[in-house]
């Protein structure tokens, strides 16, 4: 396959500035060496690019085609890719290691000393095609549809959490967001066996959400203290594990409140940067607190099989899917009206 398509625009949606994204005509890309062109079927807001659009990420500088979490089917290649075929249905890793540093060599390509990110340090899925290398395409079960192929990014996470959460059968854990990230961590905290899995947010819709997942305990901290059903729920120990898909102190230090001594911590949410943590109870309770990343090359794959065999349940009740036009009303939404919305997928 050739990639010849310099003479040809598409539609992309630019990140030109905080709350402005436009819609651009823009080249489609020409496939570099070892990269191929997939065309986008549909992709994911992901809350990192929110606090991009406000202006409040240092990764994502305008002017930028933002998306990471995408399905796609091949377009085209370059030509010293081989063992992919026109029209093949594919998503992709948009974390790109560089497979030869001492993270890369140890297994943690997530903390790659020379990483790069789809959608921030080159133009990501907002757009109708995209140019990815080709080592991080991965093709989709025939199962999986457009919408299910853009979840397999946030469900690595997901799984990359519980990993370093420690879960296991019969634990216990509180997530704290019920958001798509949280969400996609209660399904992975059911899938390592936990019997105790309490989830937090403001918002009661996705709180229904969450309990018709498979949350035992669905809670808002408006109403309720998490810290305490922890507490009640495992005899007064406190939860085994506790994961923060939110990212403000004030979530980061209710985890410190409501794992059990010798539990683990798991700071997953980027939103704000400075948090003031209790010193003396995390090393009095010998509590450990991880930061989780994005995710290893054995997260994604598990998080591929996992979509395959159906663990995200019906997707009527949470997502919601509009073409790229709308994605400046979307992000807004997102932001100011969260009650309104929990995943918005768009589509080029």
């Amino acid at each position: 396959m050739t990639g010849n398509r310099t003479a040809r625009t598409m539609h992309a949606l630019v990140y030109e500035g905080p709350r402005s994204l436009m819609m651009r005509e823009v080249p489609i890309p020409e496939p570099k060496p070892d990269e191929v062109l997939i065309r986008v079927e549909m992709a994911g807001i992901c809350g990192s690019e929110l606090s991009g659009y406000l202006g409040h990420n240092s990764l994502r500088k305008p002017p930028l085609i933002m998306g990471h979490e995408f399905s796609a089917t091949i377009a085209g290649a370059a030509n010293d890719v081989e063992g992919f075929a026109e029209g093949e249905r594919v998503t992709v890793n948009p974390m790109i290691p560089c497979n030869h540093c001492v993270m890369c060599r140890n297994g943690f390509e997530n903390l790659c000393m020379n990483r790069s990110l789809i959608g921030a340090h080159r133009p990501g899925s907002f757009a109708e095609y995209v140019a990815v290398p080709a080592k991080t395409l991965y093709r989709l079960p025939e199962r999986v549809d457009a919408i299910a192929g853009t979840l397999v990014e946030p469900l690595a996470c997901g799984l990359r959490a519980i990993e370093l959460a420690r879960i296991t059968p019969a634990g216990s854990i509180l997530i704290q967001g019920a958001g798509p990230i949280g969400l996609l961590v209660l399904l992975a905290a059911k899938k390592a066996g936990a019997s105790v899995i309490a989830i937090s947010d403001l918002v009661d819709e996705r709180l229904e959400v969450a309990k018709a997942w498979g949350a035992t305990h669905p809670i808002n901290p408006a109403n309720a203290d998490p810290a305490q059903i922890g507490r009640d729920a495992t005899g007064g120990l406190g939860f085994d594990a506790v994961v923060d898909a939110v990212g403000l102190p004030i979530t980061r230090q209710g985890a410190i409140q409501a794992v059990r001594p010798g539990g683990h911590v798991v700071f997953t949410g980027l939103h704000e940067d400075a948090t003031t943590l209790p010193g003396n109870t995390i090393v009095r309770s010998e509590i450990n607190i991880h930061g989780a990343f994005c995710y290893t090359q054995a997260n994604f794959q598990a998080a591929v099989r996992l979509i395959g065999d159906g663990i995200v349940p019906d997707n009527a009740d949470w997502l919601t899917i509009r073409p790229l036009e709308e994605a400046d009303a979307s992000f807004a939404q997102l932001i100011d009206r969260p009650s309104t919305v929990t995943k918005v997928v768009l589509t080029p």
